[in-house]
């Protein structure tokens, strides 16, 4: 499959996803599908995770790029190509580039996590640094295939790509071929757009909900306006689909294929990246955990058995980190306390034996002990705990009032 520039807004077919899938043979995984004994139990009907976090590269990007790449002319793959990406789509571009022979050079952001620069570079291909944020980044590749004639991939705005991405959903529907309902993360709208083709024309009664972080979702604005709509400074910890304009070519398809298309908020985000590790024991970045995130948002808004993408799980260590302690807290089972206790040897002590006596488990302590705010006998302490609960909390701080303490935050 070759698009030129002139047809690249021509819809995708369900013949094009199936001949992606004859050219990713030997090449991408056939991703587990895994039961959810947890979210079955919450939706009330069974719920399977399409796991493309296992996936060659960590994510369901190299399906899209192998199949792009693959599709060029042979005077075009003598040229090289050229992509930029934070991340999951420069590892797959990157991957694609070797498998397929053809040079690679792959803009990053600065700030991109190392751990997926490095990856990028193994993986094949020339990583340069450019600008603080995407948008700066794309605009150095495509400034470098201007100059170069190198083929810039785009993550998500090609036929060729959405084809790829499209295989997922047939893999679907031969792993569960009784679904009712499949949910997907939405950033560009690539994977949301090539699952929506496949699935639609074999299943037309499948239900496909898209779904986008709250802080960077461009996709129900677009879609009440009937264009593709840019939403400024999109701002969520799910870098995997922080978005600011859906793609010309996903977004017709999307439009007219996909149900809904709904948010989740960061906490939301946090929690379900938090499940995904402790019940499902998988690691998963944030904008793949995003269809969890929606189940446990709303979980009887979608009728069973249910699909939920897990779209990649290049998690930046990092990040993960800060995502997990940020999950437990929407959980209620992290507890930040600041309080004042009389500056006397053997008052922390006695403040962490109350504690223990809770079943509070001591993560970290700041004790302040000279300030212009105390008074001369006074100290600050600002204790982080892990609990079991809200209602933990709540016998956390009775525990510290009845012991006299004030609890100020």
């Amino acid at each position: 499959m070759s698009y030129s520039t002139a047809d690249s807004l021509r819809s995708v077919t369900l013949d094009d996803v199936r001949g992606a899938q004859k050219m990713l043979s030997g090449v991408a995984r056939t991703t587990a599908l895994e039961g959810s004994r947890h979210l079955s139990r919450l939706v009330g009907a069974p719920v399977h995770l399409k796991c493309e976090n296992l996936q060659r590269t960590g994510s369901f990007k190299l399906r899209g790029a192998y199949v792009r790449i693959a599709g060029l002319l042979p005077e075009e793959r003598a040229a090289g190509v050229v992509a930029a990406s934070a991340g999951n789509h420069a590892q797959g571009v990157a991957l694609a580039s070797s498998l397929l022979g053809v040079r690679a050079t792959v803009f990053m952001p600065r700030g991109a996590p190392l751990p997926k620069i490095s990856a990028t570079r193994e993986y094949g291909a020339e990583v340069r640094l450019h600008g603080q944020v995407v948008d700066e980044t794309l605009a150095a590749a495509q400034e470098y295939a201007a100059e170069t004639g190198a083929v810039f991939i785009h993550p998500f705005d090609h036929p060729d790509v959405i084809a790829g991405q499209g295989t997922v959903g047939l893999e679907i529907l031969e792993q569960c071929p009784e679904v009712r309902t499949i949910v997907v993360g939405v950033g560009g709208g690539g994977l949301a757009a090539g699952i929506a083709v496949a699935v639609k024309e074999l299943r037309p009664e499948v239900r496909i909900v898209g779904v986008q972080a709250q802080g960077a979702a461009a996709y129900p604005p677009s879609l009440a306006a009937g264009r593709p709509v840019t939403v400024g400074q999109p701002v969520t910890m799910a870098d995997g689909i922080r978005v600011g304009r859906p793609g010309d070519v996903p977004f017709g398809i999307v439009r007219d294929l996909v149900d809904e298309v709904r948010t989740v908020t960061e906490d939301e985000l946090s929690a379900a990246l938090l499940l995904c590790l402790e019940r499902a024991k998988l690691v998963v970045e944030p904008a793949g955990a995003s269809p969890v995130a929606a189940l446990l948002g709303d979980p009887g808004a979608v009728e069973g058995p249910v699909v939920a993408v897990l779209s990649g799980g290049n998690v930046d260590p990092v990040l993960l980190q800060r995502v997990l302690r940020h999950g437990m807290s929407a959980q209620g089972r992290y507890l930040a306390v600041r309080l004042r206790l009389t500056d006397r040897p053997g008052a922390l002590a006695t403040l962490l034996g109350v504690l223990s006596a809770a079943d509070a488990n001591v993560l970290d302590v700041s004790h302040v002990r000279t300030d212009p705010r105390l008074g001369l006998t006074e100290a600050e302490v600002e204790l982080h705990l892990e609990t079991k609960g809200p209602a933990h909390c709540a016998e956390v701080g009775r525990a510290l009032r009845e012991a006299g303490y004030t609890v100020m935050d």
